[in-house]
């Protein structure tokens, strides 16, 4: 016979207490200051024992202009390419010349507008030739940027050095020729290329570098401290150089060219970061003829931009710089805006309002050693890692 217990039936169990295990304890060493000065020397360490070559994409392509070519046609290439900047070639002594980069741009622009009349503008700029980029630096005062090369197979870290040391970029790569001993340009090293492949290649050590990075000053700061209240007649936001939607386009070119900055932070009445205009925004109008929108406000500039804008990328200053290079990881980063956060609302700030801005060239020079990182950072000479025990991987996208 079949039966089924119910409840009411059923004989009891007793059942054991329960016990809880204690939590296995962990094999991870606690992140402290020496951990975070230990992983800044193995990633140095890293770099010595890697060259630009070990940088290059699976797949990339390079654009070389001609110095004598016109600027029209340089610039509509560039961005046809979807690229920012260019190794020059003098195609009559066949030798490298010098890069083609938007800030040539910003200076011509702030030339002629300011000697020409708009019809002038137009008719010189559009006929202009690369080659004559440097009598116009010399017009405005403004320094000449340094002719910078580097062969492909120097070292990572030196390639870094003479980036910090000239406050650039990028740096072109350049190789001769075994038969004819002419120089080949090979590629360009830019900044984002190599702080990617740190991020890729040295990521034990990135989840080491879990300091704040207002402590470890990377970046440029407001003065003001949160809470102090805006006083009239100061500017709120110095050294930053910012910009309302009201502010002339022009007025932020020329903030790009006396200040040799590529971006401008757009605050409105509080302080609130709404936007950021860029170099390449300026570009745009240029590309299209639309020399007179110079005089439009950046809020209706900004109408015009691309629809594919990635957007403003912002952080706090409690963010970790390992945050930060995970974050150059996954996408295309030339630049943060600080804003102040939970930590900053707590002393009288207000959440989203500027606070600082951190480059590319700031994270750089932290991580090549130009920043101060700790009394004992030189004492720390780990074993080698397994990431440099490992062939590096290479960043599969164009460049």
């Amino acid at each position: 016979m079949n039966a089924t217990l119910s409840p009411a039936n059923s004989p009891k169990v007793k059942r054991k207490g329960s016990v809880r295990r204690p939590r296995a304890p962990s094999h991870l060493p606690p992140l402290t200051q020496e951990t975070h000065d230990a992983a800044l020397f193995s990633i140095r360490n890293y770099l010595k024992g890697r060259t630009s070559y070990d940088t290059f994409p699976v797949s990339f392509r390079l654009i070389v202009l001609d110095s004598q070519l016109e600027v029209r046609k340089a610039l509509q290439c560039l961005l046809s390419n979807g690229v920012v900047s260019a190794p020059l070639w003098n195609s009559e002594r066949s030798c490298f010349a010098g890069m083609f980069t938007v800030s040539d741009i910003i200076h011509l622009i702030q030339f002629y507008y300011k000697s020409s009349t708009y019809d002038t503008v137009a008719g010189d700029v559009e006929f202009f030739r690369l080659e004559s980029l440097r009598d116009i630096e010399k017009e405005l005062g403004v320094e000449e940027p340094p002719l910078l090369r580097e062969h492909p197979s120097a070292s990572l870290y030196d390639a870094a050095k003479l980036l910090i040391q000239t406050h650039a970029r990028r740096v072109p790569l350049l190789d001769n020729d075994s038969e004819t001993g002419h120089e080949v340009i090979v590629s360009v090293l830019t900044q984002y290329r190599l702080l990617k492949f740190i991020a890729i290649n040295c990521s034990k050590e990135i989840s080491q570098l879990h300091l704040p990075l207002r402590k470890l000053n990377i970046g440029t700061y407001v003065v003001r401290a949160p809470g102090d209240p805006f006083i009239e007649g100061q500017d709120p936001f110095y050294p930053i150089a910012t910009a309302s939607m009201s502010t002339p386009v022009f007025d932020v070119v020329h903030m790009f060219s006396e200040r040799g900055i590529s971006a401008v932070p757009i605050v409105d009445e509080e302080g609130i970061v709404v936007n950021l205009y860029e170099t390449v925004d300026v570009i745009t109008l240029v590309r299209l003829g639309a020399y007179q929108s110079l005089d439009l406000t950046v809020g209706e500039a900004l109408n015009q931009r691309s629809l594919d804008f990635p957007g403003v990328v912002i952080c706090t200053a409690s963010d970790s710089l390992g945050m930060l290079m995970q974050l150059i990881k996954k996408r295309r980063v030339h630049r943060l805006v600080v804003v102040e956060g939970d930590e900053e609302e707590r002393k009288g700030g207000k959440k989203g309002r500027l606070l600082g801005i951190i480059t590319l060239s700031d994270v750089l020079r932290y991580l090549i050693g130009e920043a101060c990182i700790g009394d004992n950072a030189e004492r720390f000479r780990p074993p080698p890692t397994e990431e440099e025990r490992q062939p590096p991987q290479t960043i599969e996208e164009h460049s």
